[in-house]
Protein backbone atom coordinates (compact mmCIF):
# COMPACT_ATOMS: atom_id res chain seq x y z
CA UNK A 1 0.00 0.00 0.00
CA UNK A 2 1.48 3.89 -1.04
CA UNK A 3 2.39 5.65 1.94
CA UNK A 4 -0.20 8.68 1.59
CA UNK A 5 -1.40 10.12 4.86
CA UNK A 6 -3.05 13.42 3.37
CA UNK A 7 -5.02 13.77 0.10
CA UNK A 8 -5.55 16.98 -1.40
CA UNK A 9 -9.05 17.62 -3.50
CA UNK A 10 -9.84 20.04 -5.55
CA UNK A 11 -12.43 20.79 -8.55
CA UNK A 12 -11.65 22.20 -11.63
CA UNK A 13 -12.75 23.65 -14.61
CA UNK A 14 -16.88 23.63 -15.76
CA UNK A 15 -18.76 22.69 -12.40
CA UNK A 16 -21.02 19.67 -13.04
CA UNK A 17 -23.77 18.06 -10.87
CA UNK A 18 -22.36 15.49 -8.78
CA UNK A 19 -18.97 17.38 -7.83
CA UNK A 20 -20.31 17.49 -4.29
CA UNK A 21 -21.31 13.62 -3.89
CA UNK A 22 -17.81 13.15 -5.05
CA UNK A 23 -16.13 15.49 -2.84
CA UNK A 24 -17.76 13.79 0.03
CA UNK A 25 -16.88 10.45 -1.22
CA UNK A 26 -13.36 11.17 -1.45
CA UNK A 27 -13.46 12.73 2.16
CA UNK A 28 -15.08 10.23 3.62
CA UNK A 29 -13.29 7.30 2.01
CA UNK A 30 -10.34 8.74 3.21
CA UNK A 31 -10.96 9.30 6.81
CA UNK A 32 -12.71 5.64 6.59
CA UNK A 33 -8.97 4.44 5.81
CA UNK A 34 -7.09 7.07 8.30
CA UNK A 35 -5.89 9.51 5.99
CA UNK A 36 -6.21 13.34 5.99
CA UNK A 37 -8.00 15.35 4.01
CA UNK A 38 -7.46 18.98 2.40
CA UNK A 39 -10.03 20.71 0.82
CA UNK A 40 -8.15 23.29 -1.92
CA UNK A 41 -10.66 26.00 -2.89
CA UNK A 42 -11.03 27.11 -6.77
CA UNK A 43 -8.87 24.79 -8.66
CA UNK A 44 -5.37 24.86 -9.62
CA UNK A 45 -5.71 28.74 -8.65
CA UNK A 46 -6.46 27.67 -4.91
CA UNK A 47 -3.09 25.83 -4.77
CA UNK A 48 -1.23 28.74 -6.07
CA UNK A 49 -2.87 31.15 -3.59
CA UNK A 50 -2.83 28.56 -0.59
CA UNK A 51 -6.74 28.15 0.07
CA UNK A 52 -6.69 25.50 1.43
CA UNK A 53 -8.22 24.17 4.79
CA UNK A 54 -8.65 20.54 6.60
CA UNK A 55 -11.80 18.79 5.68
CA UNK A 56 -13.75 16.73 8.28
CA UNK A 57 -16.41 14.46 7.88
CA UNK A 58 -18.70 17.12 8.85
CA UNK A 59 -17.36 19.34 6.26
CA UNK A 60 -19.04 17.04 3.37
CA UNK A 61 -22.34 16.76 5.41
CA UNK A 62 -25.52 17.38 3.37
CA UNK A 63 -24.04 17.98 0.29
CA UNK A 64 -24.80 15.41 -1.93
CA UNK A 65 -27.95 16.54 -3.12
CA UNK A 66 -26.60 20.10 -4.00
CA UNK A 67 -25.55 21.41 -7.46
CA UNK A 68 -22.27 23.32 -8.36
CA UNK A 69 -19.22 22.72 -6.11
CA UNK A 70 -18.50 23.61 -2.80
CA UNK A 71 -15.14 23.68 -3.37
CA UNK A 72 -15.65 26.59 -6.62
CA UNK A 73 -13.82 26.45 -9.27
CA UNK A 74 -11.67 29.02 -11.44
CA UNK A 75 -9.72 28.83 -14.27
CA UNK A 76 -5.91 29.42 -13.40
CA UNK A 77 -3.67 30.78 -16.39
CA UNK A 78 -0.72 30.80 -14.12
CA UNK A 79 -0.89 27.13 -13.21
CA UNK A 80 -0.48 26.99 -17.22
CA UNK A 81 3.51 27.69 -16.60
CA UNK A 82 6.07 26.32 -15.11
CA UNK A 83 6.36 28.99 -12.92
CA UNK A 84 2.71 28.35 -11.31
CA UNK A 85 3.22 24.93 -11.28
CA UNK A 86 6.53 25.31 -9.27
CA UNK A 87 4.30 27.34 -6.38
CA UNK A 88 1.79 24.57 -6.07
CA UNK A 89 4.02 21.97 -5.82
CA UNK A 90 5.83 24.42 -2.78
CA UNK A 91 2.18 24.55 -1.17
CA UNK A 92 1.64 21.10 -1.60
CA UNK A 93 5.22 20.79 0.50
CA UNK A 94 4.10 23.27 2.85
CA UNK A 95 0.65 21.72 3.74
CA UNK A 96 2.42 17.73 3.59
CA UNK A 97 -0.04 17.19 1.01
CA UNK A 98 1.18 13.18 -0.44
CA UNK A 99 -1.53 12.75 -3.37
CA UNK A 100 -3.92 14.89 -5.04
CA UNK A 101 -7.80 13.99 -6.22
CA UNK A 102 -8.89 16.29 -9.66
CA UNK A 103 -12.69 16.10 -10.21
CA UNK A 104 -12.98 17.83 -13.67
CA UNK A 105 -12.70 17.57 -17.38
CA UNK A 106 -10.54 17.32 -20.03
CA UNK A 107 -8.26 20.47 -19.35
CA UNK A 108 -8.54 19.37 -15.93
CA UNK A 109 -7.04 16.34 -16.45
CA UNK A 110 -4.44 17.95 -18.95
CA UNK A 111 -3.05 19.86 -16.19
CA UNK A 112 -3.24 17.00 -12.81
CA UNK A 113 -1.27 15.22 -15.88
CA UNK A 114 1.53 17.41 -16.29
CA UNK A 115 2.04 18.53 -13.12
CA UNK A 116 2.14 14.85 -11.89
CA UNK A 117 4.87 14.14 -14.56
CA UNK A 118 7.34 17.61 -13.11
CA UNK A 119 6.65 16.82 -9.51
CA UNK A 120 6.07 12.82 -9.09
CA UNK A 121 2.91 13.08 -7.44
CA UNK A 122 0.52 10.70 -7.18
CA UNK A 123 -2.65 12.38 -9.05
CA UNK A 124 -6.20 10.03 -9.44
CA UNK A 125 -8.49 12.27 -12.01
CA UNK A 126 -12.34 12.02 -11.73
CA UNK A 127 -14.31 12.66 -14.65
CA UNK A 128 -16.29 15.72 -13.82
CA UNK A 129 -17.72 16.54 -17.28
CA UNK A 130 -21.61 17.88 -18.56
CA UNK A 131 -19.74 16.63 -21.93
CA UNK A 132 -19.37 13.50 -21.17
CA UNK A 133 -16.00 13.68 -23.74
CA UNK A 134 -13.50 11.75 -21.99
CA UNK A 135 -12.30 8.68 -23.65
CA UNK A 136 -12.32 5.71 -21.48
CA UNK A 137 -15.50 5.88 -19.59
CA UNK A 138 -19.05 5.27 -20.23
CA UNK A 139 -20.48 8.51 -18.39
CA UNK A 140 -19.02 11.04 -17.01
CA UNK A 141 -20.04 12.79 -13.15
CA UNK A 142 -22.91 15.24 -14.66
CA UNK A 143 -23.59 14.16 -18.15
CA UNK A 144 -26.73 12.10 -16.69
CA UNK A 145 -28.27 15.34 -15.29
CA UNK A 146 -27.69 17.73 -17.64
CA UNK A 147 -29.26 15.18 -20.26
CA UNK A 148 -32.72 15.67 -17.84
CA UNK A 149 -32.15 18.97 -17.54
CA UNK A 150 -32.01 19.31 -21.44
CA UNK A 151 -35.24 17.06 -21.98
CA UNK A 152 -37.41 18.88 -19.20
CA UNK A 153 -36.58 22.53 -20.82
CA UNK A 154 -36.97 20.91 -24.66
CA UNK A 155 -40.29 19.10 -23.78
CA UNK A 156 -41.74 22.90 -22.64
CA UNK A 157 -40.08 24.62 -26.31
CA UNK A 158 -41.99 22.04 -28.01
CA UNK A 159 -45.66 23.10 -26.74
CA UNK A 160 -44.49 26.75 -28.18
CA UNK A 161 -42.94 25.35 -31.82
CA UNK A 162 -45.98 23.10 -32.32
CA UNK A 163 -49.01 25.81 -31.55
CA UNK A 164 -47.24 28.48 -34.21
CA UNK A 165 -45.47 25.78 -36.43
CA UNK A 166 -42.08 27.03 -36.46
CA UNK A 167 -38.63 25.13 -36.70
CA UNK A 168 -36.72 25.91 -33.59
CA UNK A 169 -33.24 25.44 -33.27
CA UNK A 170 -32.25 24.49 -29.95
CA UNK A 171 -28.54 24.73 -29.04
CA UNK A 172 -26.54 22.18 -26.79
CA UNK A 173 -23.70 22.65 -24.93
CA UNK A 174 -20.82 20.33 -26.60
CA UNK A 175 -18.15 22.17 -27.82
CA UNK A 176 -16.36 19.34 -29.12
CA UNK A 177 -18.41 16.60 -28.75
CA UNK A 178 -22.16 15.90 -29.63
CA UNK A 179 -23.29 13.38 -26.62
CA UNK A 180 -25.60 16.06 -25.28
CA UNK A 181 -26.87 17.26 -28.86
CA UNK A 182 -27.68 13.44 -29.86
CA UNK A 183 -28.86 12.17 -26.93
CA UNK A 184 -30.76 14.52 -25.99
CA UNK A 185 -32.59 14.48 -29.11
CA UNK A 186 -33.47 10.52 -29.10
CA UNK A 187 -35.33 11.62 -25.52
CA UNK A 188 -37.15 14.57 -26.91
CA UNK A 189 -38.13 12.86 -30.43
CA UNK A 190 -36.37 16.02 -31.55
CA UNK A 191 -36.19 15.70 -35.47
CA UNK A 192 -32.49 16.01 -35.81
CA UNK A 193 -29.11 16.57 -33.97
CA UNK A 194 -26.65 18.40 -35.59
CA UNK A 195 -23.07 17.37 -34.03
CA UNK A 196 -19.13 18.21 -35.24
CA UNK A 197 -18.75 14.45 -35.08
CA UNK A 198 -20.07 13.76 -38.66
CA UNK A 199 -20.27 17.79 -39.62
CA UNK A 200 -17.62 16.55 -42.80
CA UNK A 201 -19.31 13.56 -43.69
CA UNK A 202 -23.22 15.16 -44.56
CA UNK A 203 -25.08 18.35 -44.96
CA UNK A 204 -27.06 17.92 -41.80
CA UNK A 205 -29.41 20.96 -42.42
CA UNK A 206 -29.76 20.07 -45.88
CA UNK A 207 -30.64 16.99 -45.01
CA UNK A 208 -32.98 17.58 -41.97
CA UNK A 209 -34.80 20.11 -44.45
CA UNK A 210 -35.22 17.94 -47.94
CA UNK A 211 -36.01 14.34 -45.39
CA UNK A 212 -38.41 15.75 -42.66
CA UNK A 213 -39.31 19.33 -42.63
CA UNK A 214 -40.63 20.07 -46.00
CA UNK A 215 -42.12 16.57 -46.76
CA UNK A 216 -44.39 16.05 -43.91
CA UNK A 217 -43.81 18.28 -40.87
CA UNK A 218 -45.17 21.97 -39.96
CA UNK A 219 -43.02 22.43 -37.08
CA UNK A 220 -39.77 20.55 -35.81
CA UNK A 221 -37.61 20.62 -33.13
CA UNK A 222 -33.95 20.40 -33.71
CA UNK A 223 -31.00 20.66 -30.96
CA UNK A 224 -27.21 22.01 -32.28
CA UNK A 225 -23.98 21.57 -30.45
CA UNK A 226 -22.40 24.82 -29.75
CA UNK A 227 -19.39 23.62 -31.45
CA UNK A 228 -17.22 26.31 -33.97
CA UNK A 229 -17.81 23.54 -36.43
CA UNK A 230 -21.30 24.08 -36.82
CA UNK A 231 -22.18 27.78 -36.26
CA UNK A 232 -24.09 26.66 -33.70
CA UNK A 233 -28.15 27.68 -33.45
CA UNK A 234 -27.63 31.09 -34.89
CA UNK A 235 -25.27 30.19 -37.74
CA UNK A 236 -28.28 27.47 -38.67
CA UNK A 237 -31.25 29.57 -38.41
CA UNK A 238 -29.02 31.95 -40.82
CA UNK A 239 -28.91 29.68 -42.81
CA UNK A 240 -32.56 28.24 -43.26
CA UNK A 241 -33.45 32.03 -43.53
CA UNK A 242 -31.39 32.56 -46.36
CA UNK A 243 -32.01 29.87 -48.40
CA UNK A 244 -35.71 29.02 -46.96
CA UNK A 245 -37.19 32.02 -45.75
CA UNK A 246 -40.71 30.78 -46.00
CA UNK A 247 -40.07 29.35 -42.67
CA UNK A 248 -40.85 30.65 -39.07
CA UNK A 249 -37.87 30.13 -37.71
CA UNK A 250 -36.64 30.47 -34.05
CA UNK A 251 -33.50 30.37 -32.22
CA UNK A 252 -33.36 28.89 -28.07
CA UNK A 253 -29.72 28.47 -26.24
CA UNK A 254 -30.08 26.92 -23.22
CA UNK A 255 -26.56 28.13 -22.26
CA UNK A 256 -25.74 27.09 -18.45
CA UNK A 257 -28.76 26.34 -17.50
CA UNK A 258 -27.79 22.30 -18.31
CA UNK A 259 -24.83 22.59 -15.76
CA UNK A 260 -26.90 23.76 -12.72
CA UNK A 261 -29.64 21.82 -10.51
CA UNK A 262 -29.73 18.99 -8.00
CA UNK A 263 -27.69 15.68 -9.54
CA UNK A 264 -30.14 13.05 -10.67
CA UNK A 265 -29.96 9.62 -8.85
CA UNK A 266 -27.58 7.89 -11.58
CA UNK A 267 -24.76 11.17 -10.92
CA UNK A 268 -24.95 10.44 -7.60
CA UNK A 269 -24.46 7.21 -7.19
CA UNK A 270 -21.83 7.47 -10.34
CA UNK A 271 -19.81 10.00 -8.33
CA UNK A 272 -20.04 8.32 -5.30
CA UNK A 273 -18.46 5.37 -6.35
CA UNK A 274 -15.84 6.81 -8.55
CA UNK A 275 -15.08 9.41 -5.45
CA UNK A 276 -14.60 6.18 -3.72
CA UNK A 277 -12.56 3.67 -6.26
CA UNK A 278 -10.08 7.31 -6.28
CA UNK A 279 -8.60 6.71 -2.85
CA UNK A 280 -9.00 2.72 -3.52
CA UNK A 281 -6.88 3.60 -6.30
CA UNK A 282 -4.02 5.73 -4.39
CA UNK A 283 -3.29 3.17 -1.82
CA UNK A 284 -3.01 0.45 -4.46
CA UNK A 285 -0.01 2.66 -5.65
CA UNK A 286 -1.95 4.22 -9.15
CA UNK A 287 -0.80 7.31 -10.33
CA UNK A 288 -1.71 9.01 -13.33
CA UNK A 289 -4.93 7.59 -14.10
CA UNK A 290 -8.29 8.77 -14.50
CA UNK A 291 -11.20 6.54 -12.90
CA UNK A 292 -13.57 5.69 -15.14
CA UNK A 293 -16.52 3.08 -15.68
CA UNK A 294 -17.37 0.76 -18.03
CA UNK A 295 -20.20 -2.28 -18.25
CA UNK A 296 -20.81 -1.08 -14.74
CA UNK A 297 -17.38 -1.92 -13.38
CA UNK A 298 -14.73 0.70 -12.32
CA UNK A 299 -11.69 0.84 -14.39
CA UNK A 300 -8.53 2.89 -14.50
CA UNK A 301 -7.63 4.63 -17.54
CA UNK A 302 -4.23 6.17 -18.14
CA UNK A 303 -4.04 10.16 -17.98
CA UNK A 304 -2.78 10.03 -21.71
CA UNK A 305 -5.38 7.88 -23.15
CA UNK A 306 -8.37 9.51 -21.11
CA UNK A 307 -7.25 13.03 -23.02
CA UNK A 308 -5.61 12.63 -25.76
CA UNK A 309 -8.13 9.54 -27.52
CA UNK A 310 -11.43 10.95 -28.84
CA UNK A 311 -14.43 9.17 -27.48
CA UNK A 312 -16.31 8.02 -30.47
CA UNK A 313 -19.87 9.02 -31.06
CA UNK A 314 -22.28 5.69 -31.40
CA UNK A 315 -22.84 5.68 -35.03
CA UNK A 316 -26.36 3.34 -34.52
CA UNK A 317 -28.16 6.40 -32.18
CA UNK A 318 -27.66 8.41 -34.99
CA UNK A 319 -29.73 6.35 -37.91
CA UNK A 320 -32.18 5.58 -34.97
CA UNK A 321 -32.54 9.43 -34.53
CA UNK A 322 -33.45 9.06 -38.09
CA UNK A 323 -35.62 6.38 -38.54
CA UNK A 324 -38.01 7.75 -35.71
CA UNK A 325 -37.66 11.17 -36.57
CA UNK A 326 -39.71 10.15 -39.46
Amino acid sequence: MANIKCVGILTSGGDAPGMNAAIRAVTRTAIYNEMEVKGIYRGYKGLLDGEIIPFKTNNVSNIIQQGGTILKTARSTEFRDPEGRRIAYETIQKEKIDALVVIGGDGSLTGARIFAQEYNIPIVGLPGTIDNDLFGTDTTIGYDTALNTIMEAVDKIRDTATSHERLFFIEIMGRDAGFLALNGALAVGAEAAIIPEIWTEVDQLEELIEHGFRKSKNSSIVLVAESEITGGAMGMAERVKKKYPQYDVRVTILGHLQRGGSPTATDRILASRMGAAAIDALMEDQRNVMIGIQNDTIVYVPFSKAIKNDKPINRDLLNTLRILSI
